[in-house]
């Protein structure tokens, strides 16, 4: 295998954990923001009201998107065995 098709298979890797990781971490990064903004705006300095409710959206998320995610991976891995098996 050469450098070129190592990097590229590198390349759809590291896109395919963006892809697939980047709905969950977009919607908790967003979810903590707004928190955030409300306890500097209330001063309300308690940890679970920033915790509890960004677990549960990360999770509705999570069960949401999962048949993305599961078809992206899976695809994912079908194009890394016949790539594998088509190298004999």
């Amino acid at each position: 295998m050469e450098f070129d098709a190592n990097i590229e298979h590198l390349r759809i890797a590291y896109w395919k954990i963006l892809v697939t990781a980047g709905p969950v971490l977009g919607t908790a990064l967003a979810v903590g923001l707004v928190i955030g903004i409300l306890q500097a705006a209330t001063s309300i300095n308690e940890q679970t009201l920033s915790f509890v409710p960004k677990l549960a959206i990360v999770m509705l998320t999570m069960a949401l998107a999962s048949g993305f995610m599961l078809t992206t991976m899976t695809d994912y891995f079908a194009f890394v065995f016949e790539t594998i098996r088509g190298l004999q």
